[in-house]
């Protein structure tokens, strides 16, 4: 009996041993796992023990001097770093000191260089790019045009978008004409001044990384299906006190009929019937009831001139504009309007009762008249 439990002894005393090695395991495993992320950093670190130096610079060949510097600060705040990706992941030349020679002569040439860099980890946005208005102006030759890094920064990546400013501000670097219509727009106003989310942005209308020539004829006659994303939603409307059938009340008018023939067989034929930009404007669309507005009364009759030079003072009193036909604005419209929609279908259903009436008759006719 006594041997028994010593037996039983020995096995809970072995199965506890094993118990508490196996804890002791998980613990210097997860105590590796913490210490698992600065190892990943050694690289930035030894990079940045020569790159840390603020008077740290080169000289190109062209003359051009580039800053070697990269702050810590910067890269700890960068999307990249916090991810744990390093110097070497976009520098792959780059593997030991001292580093090869570079032989780029400016320092566009440079950066037009590492951007490349970015397909590896973004393919499918890089493939967008070279389908893009920046990649074809590039490769008509002009170096200027933006690459990913002009956009997105290099050691100082952000989260896209964040803030939702920052994307018409980076725009701005290049179309600085544009940002400063952009600003003072309906559209600009509440997202510099409010930072309101609901209002559009450069990409929400051009794009992001497949952004197309806005000067085409497709582009064009595309554009009031773009402003519809806004301007046919009832909710977002709702929200700001606008009226949401703008889109369908265009399509029923004769531009937007002229429009949707050209859309639907020939997208790719410039054609002068108004849009929406044609109108309210492009970059600098302010409000209805904002004097400088291209719609304000009193400046409507010059924007119908635009296509009907000839256009007299009581042209934009018959206009109807966006605004359903109701009696007490257009009466006389809408009466007529009210006579037509009963009096036409009515003659319709005359006309198609009295053609089955004969087609009935000539039958019945033809049957008697071959029965002896």
């Amino acid at each position: 009996m006594l041997e028994s439990r010593n037996k039983k002894t020995l096995g809970l005393f072995f199965a506890l041993a094993l118990t508490l090695a196996g804890a002791a395991l998980l613990l210097f495993a997860a105590v590796g796992s913490v210490h698992a992320g600065p190892v990943k950093q050694e690289t930035e670190a030894y990079c940045l023990s020569c790159h840390s130096n603020p008077d740290l610079s080169m000289t190109l060949p062209n003359g051009e001097a580039v800053s070697l510097f990269i702050s810590q600060e910067t890269l700890n705040h960068s999307v990249h770093s916090q991810a744990g990706i390093e110097c070497e992941a976009c520098h792959t030349e780059i593997k030991t000191y001292p580093h090869p020679k570079i032989d780029f002569n400016s320092r566009r040439e440079l950066s037009r260089s590492y951007y490349l860099a970015c397909q590896k980890c973004h393919p499918a946005n890089y493939e967008k790019t070279m389908d893009s208005i920046h990649a074809k102006i590039a490769q008509a030759g002009n170096m200027d045009a933006p690459i990913c890094t002009d956009c997105h920064g290099a050691h100082n990546v952000q989260p896209a978008g964040e803030p939702r400013s920052l994307i018409s501000t980076t725009c701005g670097k290049c179309h600085a004409q544009i940002l400063t219509d952009y600003r003072d727009s309906v559209h600009g106003k509440p997202l510099f001044e409010e930072d309101n989310p609901d209002v559009p942005v450069c990409t929400d209308c051009h794009g992001v990384h497949n952004i197309q020539d806005p000067r085409t004829s497709q582009f064009r006659i595309n554009s009031p299906d773009l402003c519809a994303r806004c301007h046919a939603d009832p909710a977002l409307m709702a929200k700001y006190g606008l009226r949401s059938d703008v889109y369908d009340l265009y399509n029923l008018s004769w531009h937007g009929v002229d429009i949707s023939v050209y859309q639907a067989r020939w997208p790719t034929i410039w054609h002068k019937s108004a849009v929406c930009i044609d109108c309210h404007g492009v970059h600098a669309i302010r409000s209805t009831d904002d004097p400088a507005s291209k719609v304000y009364p009193g400046n409507l009759l010059k924007t119908c001139q635009q296509c009907h030079p000839d256009a007299g003072l009581n042209w934009t009193a018959a206009w109807v504009g966006h605004n359903r036909i109701d009696p007490s604005r257009t009466p006389i419209l809408y009466y007529a309007e009210q006579f037509y929609s009963t009096f036409t279908p009515t003659v319709l259903w005359l006309s198609a009762i009295y053609v089955l009436l004969q087609i009935f008759h000539a039958v019945i006719d033809r049957i008697r008249r071959a029965i002896p």
